[in-house]
């Protein structure tokens, strides 16, 4: 189950978003600075993320981003598609393997499987808000 850098730094970004008041609008570049993601690379995916319509974004002078709806309605899962797309939320094998089920089972599935599931399990329920709130605790 692996995801890309990009969805690393889209979830980073909305968690940003999240912490921030949601009335303000934050700069790219002040998110891309604090987590010392490139710029231009940030920007790239937060126009993704706009056009998946989990974020707001305003051009200008003035202008910046804000998370489109409540933390508490975005789910992991949601960014993750947005950035590597709908078959990222199918569970495939955490190794790579092309072929890896209970009837099919790579040589880690017995060990890893049920790690896996619930890796899976945990990005398509957990929402923003949750992922939020458990960092702040730590």
């Amino acid at each position: 189950m692996y995801y890309s850098k990009s969805a690393k730094y889209a979830i980073q970004a909305m968690i940003y978003l999240a912490e921030s008041n949601q009335e303000d609008l934050i700069m790219v570049s002040e998110i891309a600075e604090a987590y010392k993601i490139p710029k231009s690379f940030l920007s790239k995916i937060t126009r993704t993320l706009g056009k998946h319509n989990l974020l707001k974004t305003t051009r200008g002078r003035n202008g910046g981003i804000q998370l489109s709806k409540s933390a508490d309605d975005i789910k992991l899962i949601h960014i993750v598609e947005a950035i590597d797309g709908p078959e990222a939320g199918c569970e495939r094998c955490g190794f790579g393997f092309d072929a890896c089920s209970d009837d099919e089972p790579c040589p880690f599935h017995h060990k890893w499987g049920h790690i896996i599931k619930d890796a899976h399990s945990f990005i398509k329920t957990e929402s923003l808000a949750e992922l939020l709130a458990e960092s702040l605790q730590e």
